[in-house]
């Protein structure tokens, strides 16, 4: 049997993340991860603020050690190749001014390894092994968990926190402990995905997105310098039509959905296989409670389009790190039903942000493009930069939930209409 304060389930971003945040604090941690890094993994894009979230854990001298590109913006193209905007990372200055800033686009199986190696320096310990089971008194109160490791063992790790980092496997909810798993807005898609050498890039490396119609997308992320992540994100049923091998989709695909990534791959090759991820979209709603908290993809994925992955995980982890200081050093709720619910629900608030955002953007595509680069540019590039946690809405937040609050009366009412409008 081990003890520790915290165990973290998963060595990904938000695990490892979490970890170094806690070492900084003084609250020691085990991590329990049963994958072999490097791994391979897609969401290479960072936002603004996740650029700033890697350099306070101190990675800056690693990620200049590994292969990445400068992310300086993105831009949206439109159906067709017709009309696109471009956003900008930027942030604000001690006066509050928007000046320049640039991120990294990275490949996932070196920026993961570099943040794991990273938490095990600072301190925390790496069981190889895969969480199986949870530990609870007859209240309810998390305490710990069983894990089976790599060497056939069972280990009991008994812990004050148990951080459940785990992604899309959402380990707690799993099991019964946090509330059970909701298909979100977008899972009727799938994504499928692979590495290409021979894209034509821009000058600036940076994240593209092109857009065919309603939940019909791609992503164009240069990740080194001969490298170049590409995605197609199609509706479930428009791929099992096709009729194709997986493969030959993705290729053909890359090639139609729109003409501004058409012309950008004329001929790549290959160098990762293809892979897919289907029905992505869910929603752990209570994800927090007596002796457990969830970070990032371990509670809630929304849509890849926006690149908020990684945001989510290092962003949450610093504030679970908070919030775990908070209860272990100061007492902090432990009279309370839910001690972490503060947490629980300014995460939210984050995430709740970006659904609005998103609604709005695959139900009113020229409306979105018309408040980006127009109407509210500012209040989107902070948007877009990650800084989504605001109480008070700004004025482009409030021209979405208007346009959003519009169409579900269009959909109500005029179901054909909103078809038409959509794409």
């Amino acid at each position: 049997m081990k003890k520790t304060e915290v165990v973290i389930i998963g060595g990904g971003p938000g695990g490892a993340a979490s970890a170094i945040n806690l070492a900084k604090r003084g609250i020691q941690s085990v991590i329990i991860e049963k994958e072999t890094f490097p791994r391979f993994h897609i969401g290479e894009s960072m936002t603004g603020e996740c650029g700033e979230a890697v350099r306070q854990l101190g990675l800056s001298a690693e990620m200049a050690k590994i292969p990445k590109t400068i992310k300086h913006g993105v831009t949206v193209y439109g159906q067709g190749g017709k009309g696109s905007f471009w956003l900008p990372v930027m942030k604000r200055d001690e006066n509050g001014e928007l000046v320049k800033n640039s991120t990294w686009q990275v490949k996932r199986s070196d920026f993961d390894r570099i943040v794991l190696d990273k938490a095990v320096q600072d301190g925390a310990e790496l069981l190889r092994g895969k969480a199986t089971k949870v530990l609870q008194r007859e209240d309810g109160t998390v305490y710990g968990v069983e894990a089976k490791l790599d060497d056939g063992t069972t280990e009991t790790i008994e812990a004050d926190i148990v951080l459940d980092a785990s992604g899309i496997a959402t380990f707690l909810s799993t099991v019964g402990v946090a509330s059970n798993k909701e298909r979100g807005k977008y899972d009727r898609q799938i994504a499928i995905y692979a590495h290409v050498k021979g894209a034509k890039r821009d000058e600036q490396d940076n994240t593209l997105i092109f857009y065919e119609k309603k939940n019909h997308w791609a992503w164009f992320i240069p990740i080194d310098e001969d490298t170049v992540s590409i995605g197609v994100v199609t509706p479930s049923d428009y791929y099992r039509d096709s009729n194709e091998e997986m493969r030959d989709f993705y290729l053909r695909e890359m090639h139609k959905i729109n003409p501004a990534l058409t012309e950008r791959v004329p001929d790549v090759e290959l160098v990762e296989e293809v892979r897919a991820t289907t029905n992505y979209s869910y929603h752990v709603r209570n994800f927090t409670g007596k002796g457990f908290l969830c970070v990032g993809d371990a509670h809630r994925f929304i849509d890849p389009i926006f690149s908020f992955g990684l945001h989510f995980a290092l962003k949450e982890a610093c504030l679970a790190a908070d919030a775990i200081e908070a209860h272990l050093r100061g007492g902090a709720g432990r009279d309370l039903e839910n001690p972490f619910k503060a947490y629980e629900d300014y995460c939210e608030l984050g995430m709740d942000t970006i659904q609005e955002v998103l609604d709005c953007f695959w139900s009113s595509p020229i409306s979105f493009a018309f408040f980006a680069h127009s109407r509210y540019n500012e209040d989107f590039i902070d948007i877009f930069a990650g800084r989504i946690y605001q109480e008070e809405p700004s004025r482009g937040l409030q021209a979405v939930r208007k346009v959003n609050a519009k169409m579900a009366r269009l959909a109500e009412e005029q179901p054909e209409l909103l078809s038409h409008v959509s794409s």
